[in-house]
């Protein structure tokens, strides 16, 4: 009979113990460090945004329509507002939503694939035919409807955008409990009389943290762009302020008279936001999985 002694570490233990390799293959490149930088970065300025923006957004500051200049970098819009401060101002909302969305679909979908899948029987059943509705509805379509249900708002946009993402937790660690509670130690520590919830939390739980963490990471960049793709058609948090996506709307229509900074910089900022944290959800499940770091 296999001792609960022998059981292998958690990805996290192993993680720590490889951490030679940790630093040597991605974090210590300059790819890595320069996306860890960016993220973390990002992060931090988006709650800064007062402190950092050159010019208040809503006020109009130069004339309409200023292509790019040293005084004003991303040139100006319709109202001759900077667009600089307004995607510095922006990203606050977008970070807000992206954030708070991904943490309330982490804090519901973890705890219930864990039960699901440790727990099994006819509350399995009813969870799963439930989040493989929700799962079977395209993301945007399903944030859409919620959204204008809703209303607007950080709280119920995130909402809206969270909904979509608690089947994707659910689903992950309802696949690895039901894998995890047939191991060789699990079964060891059912047999010393171990009680349910302490082989859920100590045994079990610890080696899907770092799928979680991954997916989540990876979730933060997706709601960047489902924010966006909301306001841009109207059902953002709030129209009246700045936001990457309701102002690729508005200047979507001066592409035609050669305005290219009034939707290239808002969606340069979407698209480079949103692949700084894929690539960081990337590079922590190259890390935080041996196989991917054995090939």
């Amino acid at each position: 009979m296999v001792s609960i002694s022998e059981a292998q570490p958690s990805p996290l233990v192993r993680l720590w113990e490889s951490r030679k390799w940790y630093g040597a293959e991605w974090y210590m490149t300059a790819a890595g460090a320069f996306i860890v930088i960016f993220v973390v970065g990002m992060t931090i300025a988006s709650f800064l945004t007062p402190n950092l923006a050159p010019y208040d957004p809503e006020a109009r500051v130069a004339d309409p329509f200023l292509p790019p200049t040293s005084g004003h970098i991303f040139g100006t819009d319709q109202l001759g507002r900077d667009i600089f401060s307004r995607i510095i101002y922006g990203a606050q909302i977008v970070m807000q939503v992206a954030l708070l969305s991904a943490v309330l679909s982490l804090i519901i979908g973890v705890p219930l694939g864990l039960l699901s899948g440790f727990l099994g029987g006819r509350l399995d059943q009813v969870l799963s035919l439930i989040m493989d509705s929700i799962y079977s509805f395209p993301g945007l379509i399903l944030a859409i409807a919620l959204a204008a249900l809703l209303g607007s708002g950080v709280l119920n946009i995130s909402i809206a955008i969270a909904v979509v993402y608690i089947p994707i937790f659910f689903r992950l660690v309802r696949g690895q409990v039901l894998s995890i509670k047939q191991e060789l130690y699990v079964e060891a520590a059912r047999s010393i009389g171990a009680p349910g919830r302490v082989i859920l939390w100590k045994y079990i739980f610890p080696n899907v943290i770092p799928s979680v963490v991954v997916v989540f990471s990876l979730n933060i960049a997706d709601a960047i762009i489902t924010e966006a793709g909301l306001a841009f058609i109207g059902l953002g948090v709030d129209p009246s302020k700045p936001d990457w996506g309701y102002d690729i709307y508005r200047g979507r229509s001066e592409l035609v008279g050669g305005r290219w900074w009034l939707v290239t910089f808002p969606g340069l900022a979407i698209a480079t936001v949103a692949l700084g944290f894929s690539l960081f959800g990337e590079g922590l499940s190259e890390i935080l999985n041996p196989r991917l770091r054995e090939a």
